[in-house]
This record gives C-alpha cells, sequence and structure tokens, in this order.
C-alpha cells in the first residue's frame, strides 16, 4: 500500500491534448532532481489545449497520477500545472526607484517588489507568472543581486504571462475534482524553456517551438527570459488526420504508420518500400490497401510545410527573422518525427536542434523524448522555488518612475483573486 509521500517531493502534470503524464520527484542531498515515479494515459477531453469534456479529463489526470503514486511507492496531494492553450501574453515590465545614492538594502527591494506587484494590469487576463528576473542600478541591467551595492536609481525587470481566465479556471476545477491541491498553473513555453534550454542559449536568444497533438507554441527568449510568444492551432495530430484522411484508414492507424514509417524527408528507396494499410472497417469484406513510403511522406511534408510556414510568419511577428546567429529548439511530441529538425533547418534558415528534457536523475527512457520537455520544465521550475509577486502585500505610498511596459498590464491581484 502506497503510503504518505515524505517532505519535499514535487508533483508535475501535463495536461495535453494527447496525453496526460504525470511525474513525481525529490531533491536529492546534492541538490538535483530524483525522479521516484511516472504516470501518462491517453487524454480523454482536450482539444487544443483547452478542457472539452471535464469528467473525462479528470478520470485521466486521475489514472495517471495514480500510475505515478504506485511507480514511487507514496501518495501525493499537491500537483504543479502546465497550462498550454493559446492566448497566452509574454511581456517585461521595468521599474525604477530613487535611492539618493545610499547602499541598497533588502528593505528597498522589498518596497520595490511591492510597487512592481501594484503596476500590474492583466486587463481582464488572468495573470500566471510575475517574477523579477533582474535588477538594474542606475541603468546598468543585468544585476542578479544589488544589495550592498550604492546607486541613485534601484530597477526591476518584471516577467509577466497572462492569459484568459476561464479555460485556466476550467484546468483548476478539473484538476482539483480528481482530490488533487493545484501548487501553481505554469505557463507551458516558461517550463520547457527551463527542460530544454541552458542558460546561455536563453541569455543569447533562441526560440523554442513545441510542436504539440493540437496546438504548436512559439516562444522566443531573450535575456535569459521568455520575452515574446504566439500559439499556432496546429500540431502533430492534424498530420495524423491527414493521414488517416489520404489512405482511408482509422486514427490509430495513422498515427502508427507515422511514427514507424513516417519522415520528414524523402529519399529514393521511398518509393519502392510498401506499407500495408488497414480499412477504416472491415465490414462488408473491405480489404485493406498498400502505399509506398514516398506516398505517406508526402502527405506529412504537405502538412509540415503549411505549419512551417505558420511558424515562420509567427517568428517575424515576434521579431526573430534576423538570419544571423538564429537558433532554434523543437521540442513536443511532434518533434519526434523522423528527420523534423533537417526539414526544419531548411524550411526556417537556421540552426535547429531538437530538445529533450535534461537536469532529472532516474527518468525513465519512456519519458526522455521531447514530448515529455514540458513535464521535466515543471518539476525544474518547482524546484527553483521562484519568487512571485502575487504573494506580495501591495505597498503603500511608494513612489516609482515605470520606465516601460505593455500597455495590458497596471493592476495585478485584484483581477488574480476576482478570477482565480
Amino acid at each position: 500500500m502506497a503510503k504518505t509521500g515524505p517532505e519535499g517531493l514535487i508533483t508535475a502534470l501535463d495536461i495535453g491534448s494527447s496525453k496526460v503524464s504525470a511525474l513525481i520527484a525529490q531533491k536529492g542531498d546534492g541538490g538535483e532532481l530524483v525522479v521516484l515515479g511516472t504516470g501518462q494515459r491517453e487524454s480523454r477531453g482536450v482539444r487544443r489545449g483547452y478542457i472539452a469534456d471535464m469528467v473525462a479529463t479528470e478520470a485521466a489526470v486521475r489514472e495517471a497520477v495514480e500510475q505515478a503514486e504506485r511507480i514511487a511507492g507514496t501518495n501525493i496531494e499537491d500537483v504543479w500545472v502546465s497550462f498550454s492553450a493559446g492566448g497566452l501574453v509574454s511581456d517585461i515590465l521595468k521599474l525604477e526607484v530613487d535611492l539618493g545614492g545610499h547602499r541598497v538594502e533588502q528593505g528597498d527591494v522589498d518596497d520595490l517588489l511591492k510597487a512592481g506587484r501594484d503596476a500590474i494590469d492583466p486587463s481582464g487576463r488572468m495573470v500566471l507568472h510575475a517574477q523579477p528576473t533582474r535588477y538594474t542600478l542606475d541603468g546598468l541591467g543585468g544585476v542578479k543581486r544589488p544589495l550592498g551595492l550604492h546607486a541613485d536609481r534601484l530597477g526591476v525587470d518584471i516577467h509577466v504571462v497572462a492569459t484568459d481566465g476561464s479555460p485556466v479556471r476550467n484546468l483548476d476545477l478539473c484538476v482539483r475534482s480528481a482530490h488533487l491541491e493545484v501548487r501553481s498553473i505554469i505557463a507551458a513555453p516558461v517550463a520547457t524553456g527551463l527542460a530544454c534550454l541552458s542558460e546561455e542559449e536563453r541569455e543569447l536568444g533562441v526560440a523554442l517551438v513545441e510542436i504539440g497533438a493540437g496546438v504548436t507554441n512559439v516562444s522566443v527568449f531573450r535575456e535569459g527570459v521568455l520575452a515574446s510568444l504566439a500559439s499556432i492551432g496546429m500540431g502533430a495530430a492534424d498530420i495524423t488526420d491527414d493521414i488517416a484522411s489520404a489512405f482511408g484508414t482509422r486514427r490509430a492507424q495513422a498515427e502508427r504508420m507515422k511514427c514507424f514509417h513516417g519522415s520528414a524527408n524523402m529519399s529514393p528507396r521511398d518509393h519502392h518500400e510498401m506499407i500495408d494499410v488497414a480499412p477504416v472497417s472491415h465490414e462488408g469484406g473491405a480489404e485493406g490497401s498498400r502505399i509506398t513510403r514516398a506516398q505517406l511522406n508526402t502527405v506529412i511534408r504537405a502538412r509540415l510545410e503549411r505549419l512551417m510556414g505558420e511558424v515562420q510568419r509567427e517568428l517575424k511577428r515576434l521579431d526573430f527573422a534576423d538570419p544571423v546567429g538564429r537558433q532554434l529548439v523543437l521540442t513536443g511530441g511532434g518533434a519526434e518525427l523522423r528527420g523534423i529538425a533537417d526539414y526544419a533547418q531548411q524550411a526556417l534558415g537556421c540552426t535547429v536542434r531538437v530538445g529533450r528534457p535534461r537536469g532529472l536523475s532516474a527518468l525513465p527512457d519512456a519519458h526522455s523524448g521531447p514530448a515529455f520537455a514540458t513535464l521535466a520544465g515543471l518539476a525544474a521550475f518547482a524546484a527553483s522555488d521562484p519568487v512571485d509577486l502575487r504573494s506580495i502585500e501591495p505597498s503603500r505610498g511608494q513612489t516609482v518612475v515605470r520606465q516601460k511596459g505593455p500597455a495590458i498590464f497596471g493592476r495585478l491581484m485584484a483581477a488574480f483573486k476576482a478570477n482565480y
């Protein structure tokens, strides 16, 4: 029988359009994360990242968590949950306060963060993240620890991610209906970036393209944080549907054909290799057909061409179109398609690699691919114990200069608490 979990356990829960996966981890003596158990179930009730069937999704969540608990030999009570649907908005808010030349003390930092908390306005949206990323001293950026340094002006860059409230509330209700407490709901690109990107890559600038089953998230990281992002309502499941429609077979068979025989690249021998295609139904004596691997890959590449075209447009809109020094990382279940990195490199004209989760010990091989990067990133995010301005009490009478920030942000927790 499973026992009550010890202190320091972290449980990550990734609810996607194709699968629901859970991971239980614990910090080791050296600070590393050790995986104790994992679980996975087919996602039932999620469409394009949104909850469409509460009962079906709750059952999948319960089963995935129970499987992870059995393997870990422990019971868990709370989870860190990913949110991967569209509508996410990410930006940086910059604030400054006058210090008069004295040394920076903890009270100065606390007052600045309290003022930053009051300066954020979600404009009806729900705030998922409000985190100080780095400080500035007299306009000098990139200061991680300002304590003890002299300055006339102390500033802070606050990373804010917000989204529409209703989809998040539905996700929260679904998890709580499975008798689990929600520690926090994390934007999937934030978690995935922690799992797949090095700190140096995030500093230099990199684009992360997460190809999920129903949604493809395009994220741009600059100066260490998620600077901007976009969502495309297209994913790996669309490739499966195209195959099923083109060759008259069931989705399950089409998915198998894609995974075992499909590729984003073409070769001359593809015209000679034959693949058996099962019919949609065997009623009436219906018989299957045979196709060449080239026919299968032609269908796959047609959908990829459309997807990469959308990715290219979003990268330009997110100001990531400079051909010099561009780096792009593919992740998500769609990144497991054979040859997709080479295809994306030719289509997008930049260096492309496939991102896999890193930084976890004892992670099973079945959960070590790009499809589980968000799950691993959730655990890493939780272990980092990030500062969040939503937990800070409001400031009173603090005078702050707002240098720059997104128009959609200005009041913070009044709207957040009302919505969440």
